[in-house]
């Protein structure tokens, strides 16, 4: 057997997973709506639709990527008789133990989780937290710290209470702010000696892409959603510095969704096309580890003619709160082209690429560059000297139970092996700072894009269709063995 390159004795090793699309009990304990329960599946892979009901009570669906014509009358809900699949999840809230086990089964070293914003605070508002929900996420936590697993927390992942929405339209109004700070030093506080790793927010550039998801945001309009995310952006940086003050020792990073892209050409439009089409997601991380708004962002907005509203002692608060570490979600590799609408275009990670021809694509037409996870990491430690803690990458795809029962996912274990291996030269060849490596959805969840269980990521197979049917048992799947030899020799054994 070829040894690959070990990895430090301190990576941790781990998978992901997020409230929302696992949790399901949407409704339990206290919890509240969130903006993933208002959104029904797409058909037959296509992106998700928000539900939402008029005034005069009639109802409608709009997709979630495109809220731009939302109707001024309406209000996100939750339609009776309509089928909305984060609802159950893979119901991780009632099989939390045997989850948790069978990821110790694995050797996991750490599990990256988010905590539900509203079942702690199920109108975002309220004056004190739901302990039903601060009970729950006690019993997660202490699950993994008996089997010596290291919580890595995500403070909002796709998940903001929906009352805030209805309310002031969620992180387009500042008021927003003061709620999510009340809720990060809730759970700061409360988890203070048992969590070490957070993140503030999960990919915080796909604000760009979808409001809604990111931010529960209606409106596509450029000046709502850059007045959204400036509002996030000042809550992480008060976050970070909150969570240092209860606790010195807490790592606290920003997220981004991270996608390098390529020139198509060497045609000096081609290259500096794609020099500011880089500058779209390294702007947040460029405020988030940097500390102020880069001139090619102000540059930008004046030209678009927005003007940020701001308050006094901003500038200071993003300055003293800069990350701890850079997490990122690696899928896959674009291409920009100055001469785009000749080229052929294929999916992406919420959204569309030119194909490249030296790459193959997954079956939701996601581009397979596993080199292009090596270039990211070279990327982002040259601009940023900060450490990297992967985590989310993966490959979905239909898996099938075998009349004998096992469930082969050959093409998962490639996948993982090739980004495995990158990484490792990413570490060893190329000296970049990598944390960790928590491959997402590790258990078969809700895609975030799609609302489908037939687009499956996990090493562990859940018994539930596209409609919600199943027994919801879990099965080990091929890659599960597979990935713990990984763990147990440290990244040498891939085979």
């Amino acid at each position: 057997m070829i040894k690959a390159k070990r990895f430090p004795e301190k990576f941790l090793w781990g998978g992901a997973t997020a409230a929302n699309q696992c949790e399901g009990a949407y409704l339990e304990d206290g919890k509240g709506l969130s903006c993933a329960d208002v959104l029904k599946a797409g058909e037959s892979g296509s992106l998700r639709n928000l539900t939402y009901r008029k005034a005069d009570g009639t109802t409608g669906e709009i997709c979630a990527f495109a809220l731009g014509d939302f109707p001024k009358d309406a209000y996100p809900d939750v339609v009776e008789g309509d089928f909305y699949p984060n609802h159950m999840g893979a119901d991780f809230y009632h099989n939390y133990k045997e989850d948790i086990a069978l990821f110790a089964g694995m050797g996991y070293k750490c599990y990256r989780m988010s905590i539900a914003w509203s079942r702690i605070y199920p109108n975002g508002d309220d004056p004190v937290p739901n302990e039903k929900g601060l009970e729950f996420y006690d019993k997660v936590i202490d699950e993994l710290l008996k089997y010596n697993i290291e919580p890595v927390i995500t403070l909002s992942h796709y998940e903001v209470p929906l009352a805030l929405t209805k309310k002031w339209n969620s992180w387009a109004d500042r008021r927003t702010i003061d709620c999510f700070m009340r809720y990060s030093k809730t759970v700061f506080e409360r988890y203070k000696d048992k969590v070490k790793y957070w993140i503030t927010f999960n990919e915080i550039n796909s604000i760009v892409f979808t409001g809604w998801l990111s931010a529960g945001v209606i409106g596509a309009e450029k000046q709502v959603l850059e007045q959204a995310a400036y509002h996030q952006m000042v809550a992480g940086a008060s976050a970070v510095r909150i969570g240092h003050e209860i606790n010195p020792d807490f790592q606290i990073g920003c997220m981004l969704a991270y996608t390098p892209s390529y020139p198509y050409s060497c045609k000096p439009y081609d290259v500096l096309g794609n020099i500011k089409t880089q500058e779209q997601a390294f702007f947040f991380s460029d405020v988030m580890i940097r500390g102020y708004y880069p001139s090619y962002k102000l540059k930008e907005l004046e030209s678009a003619g927005i003007a940020l509203r701001t308050e006094a002692g901003d500038e200071e608060i993003l300055r003293n709160g800069t990350a701890d570490y850079i997490a990122i979600s690696y899928y896959m590799s674009a291409i920009f082209s100055s001469a785009g609408d000749q080229l052929e275009t294929t999916a992406g990670n919420m959204a569309t690429s030119y194909k490249n021809p030296y790459l193959q694509t997954s079956e939701w037409g996601w581009q397979i560059d596993p080199v292009g996870l090596r270039i990211s990491l070279n990327e982002i430690y040259d601009r940023y000297q900060k450490p990297i803690f992967i985590v989310e990458n993966g490959l979905g795809a239909k898996d099938e139970i075998q009349e004998n029962g096992e469930i082969p996912d050959d093409y998962r274990i490639e996948y993982l092996k090739k980004h495995i291996e990158q990484i490792a030269e990413a570490i060893h060849t190329d000296g970049v700072e990598v944390l960790g490596y928590t491959p997402w959805g590790c258990i078969d969840l809700v895609s975030a894009s799609t609302g489908q269980m037939s687009k499956r990521y996990g090493f562990i197979y859940v018994d539930c269709d596209d409609a919600g049917n199943g027994t919801f048992k879990r099965y080990k799947k091929k890659s599960f063995e597979w990935y713990k030899k990984v763990i147990q020799s440290n990244g040498e054994i891939l085979e």
